[in-house]
């Protein structure tokens, strides 16, 4: 038996094609619901609904299971028949997380959830905390980044459907990894969306870069958010996922009393409650806005993090100076915009933007490092280059080196974009497969045409080829390799380091101290016994060692320890460590 439902109040009459038979629904309630009990219905039957007069019968908008794409009939499908393993799993802790955002399709020479499962054992000896996967739901196509979700309660057949991700989920907490799953709450993708068909799901009123904005305030929102709450609960209560990662927050325009983003994080709260089992929220904001973040008793949102773009903008715009004036990165590229991103977070917290035109963002007062995450390369900032580089291809292995370090070495949370560990040669391009030829040929056309002004011309990936995607999965016979092998090790050693160092994981940001001096291009942070000096210069840099002090790591050969000084060359990071009590009374020079 199974009852039918589905949210439709713009519909005259609806039906349920189930099987080869066509059922007429009950309804419309006053919410706007049509609902219909089907005795003989069981898991694995196809079903679809008809709307009105169109002969077009579409899937489900809260489909669990589209085997046959987007555009093919639903498919019932029971959460409990899975048998989990992780009963006693309760979760990393957030404060010490080490983050590690990979794409299923990509990750692995398979592309699916069990290729990536048998990679799960190197980032556990990693030692990774979070596993943040890119977007799951089922999108158009066999392969794409997963931003262009449609069924957003269905998992993507090709990486392995609903089953696929609960055996990783399962095998990675297996392995004490915890899993946050990026979800996109901000748009429909633009093949196989039919929510809007059924109801006011998107509102003309207000517009995004994707085109109408989702509805959240205005009539009939009160379903359509509980459409995206509910979905959000399901991948924490059904798949066992341990955080979401919510794409792009600032295009969610709610003018409700109570903001979209705090009635999520509420209820999220009530589940965590319930099951025994705290969650992680990931916001991905380009507000720099602290109410993203702050507690909803301090009259915040509720989330617990949000990535932190100010930080890798003022960190590549000193590594890479060829892109100083593209974009927002012309809003960077001084020393002392790194100095402040350590320091408090946002670099832009109410001054003006020459990019933006308008002054930009808040004071982040008050608040631990653990609300925002540190990166130097993730998804956007490889992907969304015209050749999809990354930063080791860009800037050489020694910047690499200086800029993982301090990701692994500041206050914040640090997330690694996979295969950056071990300065993978293969890219991360943006590849798509949207099945309908016109928005093919848009895509591949307007991918070109906006990188035609920085001199790119025709080198452009044709995102749609499928030589795109294959050139950019992880090559993992390269790891123990020459230069491969040795950004692993220094990798490794730097995660070590911080999961061992009581200092590198206070988040405390009256216990941080920066000091940076423009000219030399030189940089030094101190966390209690904690030392790092950054030399982003050309010429060496002297320093004295204080008493007690040892050089514990350091990402060149070469650097020297002479009676206690040390002369860093330049583009290197140190890391030294003294004694608590010394580091009490140091002082930043």
């Amino acid at each position: 038996m199974h009852k039918f439902g589905v949210w439709a109040p713009r519909a005259k009459t609806m039906s349920v094609k189930w099987r080869d038979q066509v059922l007429p629904m009950k309804g419309p309630n006053k919410r706007g619901w049509w609902t219909l009990v089907v005795e003989d219905a069981q898991c694995g039957d196809t079903y679809a609904f008809l709307v009105d007069d169109d002969p077009m019968a579409y899937p489900d908008p809260r489909s669990l299971c589209q085997r046959d794409g987007v555009h093919g009939p639903s498919r019932l499908y029971n959460h409990e028949d899975f048998v989990w393993h992780d009963q006693l799993w309760r979760g990393s802790p957030k404060t010490g997380a080490v983050l590690y955002e990979l794409h299923i399709g990509t990750f692995s020479e398979a592309g699916t959830f069990d290729g990536a499962i048998e990679h799960l054992d190197y980032l556990a000896e990693l030692g990774i905390t979070h596993i943040e996967l890119m977007p799951v739901a089922e999108f158009a196509g066999q392969r794409g980044w997963g931003y262009d979700g449609v069924a957003l309660f269905a998992t993507h057949e090709p990486y392995g459907g609903p089953d696929g991700l609960k055996r990783f989920v399962d095998a990675s907490h297996a392995r004490g990894l915890s899993v946050i799953l990026d979800v996109v709450y901000n748009h429909f993708g633009p093949v196989g969306s039919y929510a809007n068909k059924f109801g006011p799901y998107l509102t003309k009123k207000h517009k995004t870069p994707w085109g109408d904005a989702v509805n959240l305030d205005e009539g009939g929102s009160d379903e359509v958010r509980r459409f995206f709450v509910d979905n959000a609960l399901m991948w924490l209560k059904d798949y066992h996922c341990d955080g979401l990662r919510f794409d792009a927050v600032h295009e969610y325009i709610d003018r409700s009393a109570v903001h979209f983003m705090e009635q999520l994080s509420t209820e999220v709260e009530r589940l965590s409650s319930t099951v025994g089992k705290e969650f992680y929220l990931i916001a991905e904001s380009d507000l720099n806005d602290p109410r993203v973040i702050r507690p909803r008793e301090a009259h915040g949102y509720g989330m617990d993090s949000q990535w932190s773009d100010d930080f890798h903008h003022a960190l590549f715009s000193l590594l890479y100076t060829k892109e100083m004036d593209r974009g927002y990165y012309g809003d960077f590229g001084k020393l002392s915009d790194l100095h402040k991103a350590l320091k408090h977070a946002y670099v832009y917290d109410g001054q003006y933007s020459s990019y933006r035109k308008s002054k930009h963002g808040r004071l982040a007062e008050g608040l631990s490092a653990h609300h925002f995450v540190h990166f130097d390369q993730n998804h956007d900032q490889v992907g969304n280059r015209a050749k999809g580089e990354r930063l080791e291809q860009l800037c050489g292995l020694d910047a690499a080196k200086v800029a993982i370090g301090l990701v692994l070495m500041a206050p914040y949370v640090p997330m690694l974009f996979m295969g950056e560990e071990f300065a993978a040669s293969t890219p991360f391009q943006y590849f798509a497969d949207h099945e309908d030829d016109e928005m093919r040929k848009l895509v591949a056309e307007g991918r070109k045409r906006d990188f035609a002004v920085f001199g790119f011309g025709d080198e452009v990936p044709n995102p749609e080829e499928i030589e795109t995607f294959e050139r950019s999965k992880l090559n993992w016979s390269e790891i123990g390799e020459g230069k491969h092998g040795e950004m692993l090790a220094w990798t490794k050693s730097l995660i070590k380091l911080r999961r061992c160092t009581v200092a590198l994981n206070d988040g405390s940001m009256q216990h941080l101290l920066v000091s940076s001096d423009e000219a030399r291009r030189t940089l030094v942070i101190v966390r209690d016994e904690a030392r790092i000096v950054v030399n982003l210069g050309e010429e060496p840099y002297p320093f004295d060692l204080l008493e007690g002090e040892k050089l514990t790591l350091v990402s060149r050969d070469g650097v020297a320890v002479a009676e206690g000084k040390i002369e860093l060359p330049g583009m290197t990071i140190a890391v030294l460590m003294s004694t608590t009590e010394q580091a009490e009374d140091r002082e930043v020079h």
